[in-house]
């Protein structure tokens, strides 16, 4: 699994979220109850937006999951759901986030994505490190029995992200290698980042402005490319620094 951490903390260096929501407008989880329903069909029946949001954080909740921030967005027409949990769960100055989708519409399935760095958009980009949940609303479909799936499945996937993570932290790097990787990034294009965001990752790795990322480690490294992706636009960023766990783990 080629994932890439979001470290906690403030400033330009650390990442202050692992989750990002492109939307028009956000809306709250009680501004989220109060989006109609249609009537459901034989074959059809559609799960109330809301009631996926409070599945979700119970069926957590029984895991001691908490909820450190969320935000939510329907579609204009109110059939569909977006949302983002970042989630209390952290290790090693990481955190983990979820992604939600729902439509009433049979437009798409309920959906979950969970990882380091997940991003939903109402364009319908949905991403995350692995998607733990995929359902149809058929007529028999247990709402219940389909976060509890999902909820273990995201709890047996997130002891190897921070196997990972972990790796990461103790695998030393000299200078010259450093500077390769970073060659190869943007001068040989391995990576496909905008090119002039070279010395930005170098100045980021070699004079980093937070004590946590001054051992030469492939964890501090990776912070510098994810730091220097935030001059991007949202969905560049997300797509820039989902490409990078592959390149640094070829």
């Amino acid at each position: 699994m080629n994932v890439v951490a979001m470290p906690l903390g403030n400033g330009t260096h650390a990442a202050p979220t692992v989750g990002t929501l492109i939307a028009r407008r956000r809306i709250s989880r009680a501004e989220l109850a109060l989006v109609p329903t249609p009537p459901g069909t034989s074959t059809h029946r559609p799960v109330p937006h809301v009631e996926v949001v409070e599945a979700l954080v119970e069926t957590l909740g029984f895991r001691h999951i908490g909820i450190h921030r969320e935000e939510y967005a329907v579609s204009p027409d109110g059939m569909k759901l977006f949302g983002l949990m970042e989630l209390e769960t952290t290790f090693q100055g990481c955190r983990f986030a979820v992604g939600i989708r729902n439509s009433h519409d049979k437009s798409m399935r309920l959906a979950l994505t969970v990882g380091y760095r997940v991003l939903v958009c109402e364009n319908m980009a949905f991403h995350g490190d692995f998607q733990p949940l995929l359902a149809k609303h058929s007529k028999h479909f247990s709402l219940k029995s389909a976060m509890s799936v999902g909820a273990d499945e995201m709890q047996r996937n997130f002891a190897p992200m921070v196997e990972a993570v972990s790796r990461w932290r103790e695998s030393q790097l000299t200078d010259v290698k450093a500077r390769l990787t970073i060659y190869r990034a943007f001068i040989e294009g391995e990576l496909e980042a905008p090119r002039h965001l070279d010395r930005h990752v170098h100045e980021l790795y070699f004079n980093p402005p937070h004590e946590e990322f001054r051992p030469r480690t492939m964890w501090s490294l990776s912070n510098a490319f994810t730091a220097a992706f935030k001059e991007l636009d949202p969905i560049p960023q997300f797509k820039a620094t989902a490409r990078l766990g592959a390149f640094l783990n070829p």
